[in-house]
């Protein structure tokens, strides 16, 4: 099974800066990569940033781009989003996922989506 845990949001002003985690559990096949994915009420899931298991590749949305940044630790089995410069338009529900088949900036190539983080930017 694999389960994956977000955490980090939190409700900060504009301007400001938060880092989200997400962290995989239970028994994998493989090696694979993993995105960030968020969604607003009213809004379809919008893709933020995907990175190979090697961390030889990362995608932005150019949304965030010179923004946010993607990262992760194998050896904790963690996925990380810096989010820094946040904008009210940032506003929204944060996934992670892991890629099963596809491309990497679409969430139809993920699949094991964690409950997701509420990230809340005020202005």
């Amino acid at each position: 099974q694999v389960q994956l845990v977000e955490s980090g949001g939190g409700l900060v002003q504009a301007g400001g800066s938060l880092r989200l985690s997400c962290v995989a559990s239970g028994r994998t096949f493989g090696s694979y990569a993993m995105g960030w994915f968020r969604q607003a009420p009213g809004k379809e899931r919008e893709f933020v940033a995907s990175i190979t298991y090697s961390e030889s590749s990362t995608y932005y949305a150019d949304s965030v781009k010179g923004r946010f940044t993607i990262s992760r630790d194998n050896t904790k089995k963690t996925v990380y989003l810096q989010m820094n410069s946040l904008k009210p338009e940032d506003t929204a529900r944060y996934y992670c996922a892991r890629h099963v088949a596809g491309g990497l900036t679409t969430s139809r190539a993920f699949a094991y989506w964690g409950q997701g983080t509420q990230v809340t930017v005020s202005s």
